[in-house]
């Protein structure tokens, strides 16, 4: 990529979900479960810190979790930035789903699930609402983002789930539509923006560097 073609205006929040788990592989709900990275997990997380290094970030903040931490460190490892862990980035706590594979999920707690899926405030396995991840997530990361520099850059290593209740409440997007979001592929990453009129979605479920936008809709 051109670098004069990619110019930072405002302060940019990259929030990177983990790399690949044997959880992940067999499709079970990790939830606060704390699972370690698969060999290919870590080389995910290799392969998107060499990226996410170029775009030169101010600072990394992380989930506490072991495939969040080991997967901010391959980052951290590349532009000398300390990580600074957080639990409020945790993976939403699901009580009884954890451990349990899709499909388990779906013969046990059927209703439930289907529930969830129509944008209903479900306590799935009797652990966490959406809204509930989102009020101690969203907080650290605009913590974090406040201490930004001019155009500055933070990188979120943090979870699925954890991330796209963080990128509702930041976009201001009511709870029941945040499921519109799709989800991110393993050690991926979304782009926030700062707008004139608040952060702004520029990037999703990328695993390559943001491009400027050409056009009217910049």
């Amino acid at each position: 990529m051109n670098e004069d073609a990619y110019k930072k205006t405002g302060r940019r929040i990259v929030l990177w979900r983990h790399g690949q788990t044997s959880w992940n592989l067999e499709r079970r709900f990790q939830g606060t479960t704390d699972i370690a990275l698969t060999e290919t997990g870590v080389a995910q997380a290799r392969r998107a810190a060499r990226l996410l290094a170029s775009l030169k970030p101010d600072a990394i903040i992380a989930s506490d979790l072991k495939r969040a931490s080991a997967t901010a460190e391959e980052l951290a490892g590349l532009t000398g930035l300390p990580v600074q862990y957080d639990q409020g980035l945790r993976e939403t706590y699901a009580g009884v789903w954890q451990g349990l594979s899709h499909q388990e999920i779906i013969k046990r707690y059927g209703d439930e699930y289907s529930a969830w899926k129509r944008g209903e405030p479900v306590r799935r396995g009797g652990g966490e609402l959406e809204s509930e991840v989102a009020d101690r997530a969203a907080p650290v990361v605009l913590r974090h983002a406040e201490k930004l520099p001019e155009d500055g850059t933070l990188v979120v290593a943090s979870h699925g789930g954890t991330i796209r209740t963080t990128i509702g409440r930041l976009l201001g997007l009511e709870s029941q539509h945040w499921e519109s979001l799709g989800g991110l592929t393993n050690c991926c990453w979304s782009v926030l923006g700062e707008g004139a009129r608040g952060w702004r979605l520029l990037e999703h479920n990328a695993g390559t560097l943001p491009e400027p936008v050409l056009g009217d809709d910049d």
